[in-house]
């Protein structure tokens, strides 16, 4: 599949093939949903609680006679309808991690890549260097390769200091190695700007 590649400072680009993963139809579409539903899932904390009828402090006492006061029946104050009682059917502490197979997150990232070069979203950088640690001089190079302001996912295999120091402060971009990139990230940012070395650290983690 060819790609875009740019020059280190995004002024210039020529066409260059590269060994995308391809598939036919939908193959491999709904691992990755499910792939992508336990990346979210892993990252759920479960630590969400209230307290039930058993748990909120306070006397179990009638708080009023069952006759007789011209309002509603009460048992204690700890019930669920009253002021700081319990809740009922509320959240619980629980574990929400699912189990996701080596070769599963492998042909997700293969799906993701590929949509994301088939509809144009992936563009390939020979290098990401800056002249000095400045932020304008980084964001000059990614708005000449993504002019229309979205979101960007920024993929390198190694950072030098000068680029990190020079891009720490771009909002729209986020920064990932290509070492820990995964299907999640692919999917949910429009467009990906990936440095040759990155990619093809990328394409060896899909064949492996």
């Amino acid at each position: 599949m060819k790609l875009k590649v740019y020059k280190s400072d995004g002024t210039s680009f020529a066409e260059k093939e590269f060994d995308i993963p391809t598939f036919e139809g939908d193959k491999g579409v709904a691992l990755l949903k499910q792939v992508i539903v336990s990346y979210q899932a892993n990252k759920r904390q479960g630590t969400s609680k209230t307290k039930d009828y058993g748990e909120v402090a306070g006397s179990g006492k009638k708080i009023l006679p069952q006759k007789g006061s011209g309002g509603s029946r009460h048992g204690d104050k700890r019930a669920p309808q009253m002021f700081k009682g319990g809740v009922v059917f509320g959240p619980r502490p629980r574990d929400w991690s699912k189990t996701i197979t080596t070769q599963a997150k492998k042909i997700a990232l293969q799906r993701a890549l590929f949509e994301l070069a088939k509809d144009g979203g992936l563009s390939v950088i020979e290098k990401f260097e800056v002249a000095k640690p400045k932020t304008k001089l980084f964001a000059k190079v990614l708005t000449s390769v993504s002019p229309e302001g979205k979101r960007l996912l920024v993929v390198d295999s190694t950072w030098s200091e000068p680029v990190i120091r020079a891009s720490r402060n771009l909002e729209r971009a986020i920064f990932s190695n290509s070492s820990n990139l995964n299907a999640l990230d692919l999917v949910r940012t429009p467009r990906v700007l990936i440095s040759e070395a990155g990619l093809q650290k990328v394409l060896e983690r899909t064949k492996n």
